[in-house]
């Protein structure tokens, strides 16, 4: 049996090639478990999606949500009231950013339902963006979230996200 050095210490060659063959199958094993995550990109029947909604539009919001079943198709939508960034008519940066990071970073998010404001926008759009999150500017949460609930409807096979941004797109 042959000895190698492994920082400093002795380790018999054969140790280390079941340490080998152990980690090349754990590799495979993660690859085939990645590779089956991404076989449909879409939403499963019945699951339940998520809506964010800055704070201006929330109660809105919701009041449609309960008006209109909280449903959209088979899929189960919610609205996830997000924290004023606004204060005294200042807009705090480091919240809009938080606030479209926790939209974005949530698999369940279909979009990001804001109030218009151009200043506040140029923040969040990118962040959005990098997640294929649409937004909807609406004057009031029913409007944003009747249209969006529309978007569901009508929405193909493939990712619920892409398809909700290509069609605001148009």
């Amino acid at each position: 049996m042959s000895i190698r050095r492994l920082r400093g210490l002795p380790v018999p060659s054969l140790v280390l090639r079941k340490a080998s063959a152990a980690s090349v199958a754990v590799g495979f094993l993660l690859v085939v478990a990645v590779g089956g995550c991404g076989e449909s990109e879409g939403v499963a029947e019945g699951a339940t999606v998520t809506a964010y909604v800055e704070a201006p539009l929330c109660a809105g919001a919701k009041q449609e949500l309960v008006r209109q079943g909280g449903r959209a198709g088979d899929l189960k939508v919610q609205a996830a009231c997000l924290p004023s960034a606004t204060s005294a008519e200042k807009l705090d940066l480091a919240r809009l950013g938080a606030n479209a990071r926790q939209a974005i970073e949530d698999s369940t998010t279909v979009a990001y339902l804001e109030a218009p404001n151009p200043r506040a926008s140029r923040f969040t759009h990118p962040i959005l963006e990098s997640a294929n999150v649409a937004w909807i500017s609406a004057s009031s949460g029913q409007k944003a979230v009747a249209r969006l609930l529309k978007l569901i409807e009508s929405s193909g096979a493939g990712s619920l996200r892409e398809s909700i941004r290509d069609e605001l797109n148009e």
